[in-house]
């Protein structure tokens, strides 16, 4: 992989070339985790970034307190990132403690393992439904048709988003996460709806609350705020208080990474059983293997390229590098899963080895707090999909298949299958 030239007024090594990372990321990645265990790269918004390659350094730094994710301790002019309004934007992944323990508190209990698997029939339901429309069809894209439908439907459920509010979310999604440069507005203008959509959901719920996770968070941020119920007073800065910014926030995030992950995580895990058609066979025969297959699926091709980027309070130093105080890193989880001096015979799927510590859902004190409705989503979608299609295979040759072009996240643009 060559370098390129750093961009003007940039100082530093040369930059690595991306470019290879989203043409044919794991060969790139054993690459630069052969060469060195950090490399600097032009980040996910254009700037330099420092990027770490090898597992137990990408493991170790997941859970270290030196590095922040407010965006505040970012050196000026090292970091841009999405351009949020901060209704949006004090959300957990730019928090730290003690502010990331309060919110994160107020959340947790939602996706307990026991409150999750109450939801696992309901999830089924669903799931068989979604089915249902496209089994006469004979073939689908699979990723529009079911792994892009069914997480929308679960999360919305979850907070209390009305069907008819649903139809646009994927959409902003898309143009947040995947930005068109063909477009270069559209993620603003994406921003812009979404704030729309939970300024005016957050109103309704709070005129008329439901028996849904929105409505009760409203419901915990104006009686601890104090303000009568009008969500005009409170800060959020005391102890347990959430503020008016933190709740649609909050919203916001657990509706996009509630969406966007799982929807990657089920076409990517159906798309590894039908390249390994021993272990889709066994699991087919056995849905019960599917608890156990979970990790190894994330592990292999999960739907996160890299954590979520951090700043070092302080001079680090990582494999003889020292990578100064403010400048942004990302940890590479897709690299960290195929290095061999942590997985043996790391490239090769084998859901009976037991494998154990993938990154795939974080680690420390920012592990994916919806890490068990994941679990179970995944189970049941491959579950169904399993034994409703016994003749599930591509419709399209294997080598035709297209990831979505950024390194932040690692996705299928469509997954054409026919059975």
């Amino acid at each position: 992989m060559q370098n390129t030239a750093n961009a003007a007024g940039t100082d530093g090594p040369e930059l690595v070339d991306t470019a290879p990372l989203v043409e044919d990321l794991y060969p790139a990645l054993a690459e630069l985790r052969e060469a060195g265990p950090v490399h600097r790269i032009a980040g996910t918004d254009g700037r330099p970034a420092w990027l770490v390659t090898r597992y137990e350094d990408v493991r170790r730094l997941f859970a270290d307190p030196r590095l922040a994710l407010d965006k505040r301790h970012a050196a000026p002019g090292n970091f841009s990132g999405f351009s949020l309004p901060p209704a949006l934007d004090a959300n957990l992944l730019n928090m730290d403690p003690p502010d990331h323990t309060r919110v994160r508190r107020l959340v947790v209990k939602a996706f307990t393992p026991g409150r999750v698997e109450k939801l696992r029939e309901p999830v089924r339901r669903v799931a068989e439904e979604l089915l249902d429309a496209i089994e006469p069809d004979g073939r689908a894209d699979l990723l529009a048709a079911y792994a892009g439908q069914l997480p929308i439907i679960v999360i919305c459920d979850l907070l209390g988003v009305p069907e008819r509010d649903r139809r646009d979310f994927r959409a902003w999604s898309d143009a947040l996460i995947t930005p068109d440069p063909a477009r270069p507005g559209a993620a603003k203008e994406a921003v812009g709806s979404m704030l729309r959509f939970y300024t005016e959901l957050i109103a309704k719920k709070r005129a008329e609350p439901a028996d849904d996770l929105l409505s009760d968070l409203i419901r915990v941020r104006d009686d601890e705020a104090g303000d009568g119920g009008d969500g005009s007073g409170g800060d959020g800065s005391g102890d347990g208080r959430l503020s008016e910014d933190e709740l649609t926030s909050l919203a916001f995030l657990i509706l996009l990474a509630g969406y966007e992950n799982t929807v990657h995580l089920i076409a990517n895990s159906v798309l590894t059983l039908l390249d390994h058609p021993t272990a889709l066979q066994e699991l087919r025969a056995d849905p019960s293997g599917l608890a156990a297959a979970f990790d190894e699926l994330a592990r292999y091709e999960g739907p996160a390229s890299l954590g979520i980027r951090r700043f070092p309070l302080e001079d680090i130093e990582i494999g003889g590098v020292t990578i100064p105080a403010g400048e942004t890193v990302l940890l590479s989880a897709a690299s960290a899963h195929r290095d061999p001096a942590h997985f043996k015979d790391p490239d090769e799927f084998n859901p009976h080895l037991g494998r154990s510590g993938h990154l795939a859902l974080g680690h420390g004190i920012h592990y994916c707090l919806g890490a068990p409705l994941a679990r179970m989503e995944l189970e049941t979608a491959l579950a169904a999909l399993l034994r409703r299609f016994p003749g599930l295979r591509l419709d399209v040759p294997r080598e035709w298949l297209r990831w979505r072009p950024t390194i932040r996240a690692r996705g299928l643009i469509s997954l054409p299958v026919a059975w």
